[in-house]
């Protein structure tokens, strides 16, 4: 019988052992047997199994067409933000990077019905690539103040609207005329101020799509299917949201944008269709910094009447 010296030695002997820094697996008579570089990675590194020097591929997945590598965010070019248009960027951040993206807008609307001015400061939307290039976890809130007028005279309210959480999936990058891809996965939950908030969560999916054209123009939209109430019976319906973008770099440092989008209401009591066109320049102050400025108008009765706002976007890598 073998003694308890003699089983702790065979099962050291046994297990797993590092040799110069690789993990491999001994056998009883010294021998090795082939490394397990997978195992070492998932051992050294607790981000999804990739070791500290590999961020795994760019995009989830890739075109069948054409040689592509799987793309993935460039940390040496300038930062991609999803403001200030209203379509998202088909990118993620990339792996260990935090990027902050602030703003502020003031909206305005009148109606037969009476008056809105608003102003939303800060918009803090927080990006941080965890895991791998391809995925991204997102959080924002909003802070608003509002003033309204139905015809007794103004009255305000401040306050913040509902937490948004979402995550954000590179799933291509562009091959010829196939488009770079991403979706969000995104909700809002109950955490707004009283009057700003939905008291429930409402659930939503955005599809992203983009395809650069030449070194100076880009072409890009997005469609969304969001869970809202609305906001006279607070029932719940599906409203679906549409956008066209199309980007122009006017040198390295300057580029400009201009937008049409669109909420379509689906089984909504009263709420009804409302399109809008926006345009705006954004200014590279260093490849991590941005500032941005924008204005829009509404097209549709139903929509707010204009907005204008400006933002500043910054990446920590």
């Amino acid at each position: 019988m073998k003694t308890t010296f003699q089983m702790l030695l065979a099962l050291l002997l046994a297990a797993p052992t590092a040799v110069a820094g690789e993990l491999v697996w001994v056998e009883e008579d010294g021998t090795t047997v082939e490394p397990l570089g997978l195992v070492e990675g998932a051992l050294k590194d607790r981000h999804f199994g990739f070791p500290d020097n590999d961020n795994g591929p760019g995009t989830l997945l890739k075109w069948s067409y054409g040689e592509q590598d799987r793309g993935g965010p460039d940390r040496d070019a300038p930062l991609v933000t999803d403001r200030p248009d209203f379509t998202e960027a088909s990118s993620t951040v990339g792996r260990r990077v935090l990027q902050v993206e602030f703003g502020y807008t003031f909206t305005m609307d009148e109606e037969s019905s009476g008056r809105m001015h608003q102003h939303s400061a800060g918009e803090p939307l927080f990006r941080y690539g965890f895991g791998a290039d391809w995925l991204e976890l997102r959080l924002a809130f909003f802070p608003v103040s509002q003033r309204t007028d139905s015809g007794g005279g103004w009255s305000s309210e401040g306050g913040s609207r509902d937490l948004y959480l979402g995550t954000k999936i590179a799933l291509t990058s562009q091959e010829c005329h196939y488009p770079e891809m991403a979706i969000i996965l995104q909700s809002t939950v109950p955490s707004g101020s009283r009057g700003f908030t939905n008291d429930e969560v409402l659930p939503g999916v955005n599809l992203l799509y983009s395809w650069e054209v030449n070194n100076a123009i880009s072409i890009g939209g997005s469609t969304q299917a969001n869970r809202s109430l609305d906001e006279s019976t607070n029932d719940p319906y599906l409203d679906i949201a549409q956008s066209a973008t199309v980007v122009l770099g006017l040198s390295d440092q300057i580029g400009m944008f201009t937008e049409w989008y669109a909420f379509f209401p689906d089984g909504a009591d009263t709420a009804r269709v409302e399109h809008y066109f926006d345009g705006g320049f954004t200014v590279l102050l260093s490849n991590d910094v941005q500032f941005d400025i924008r204005a829009g108008y509404g097209l549709s009765r139903s929509a707010d009447d204009f907005f204008v706002g400006t933002g500043l976007s910054i990446r920590f890598q």
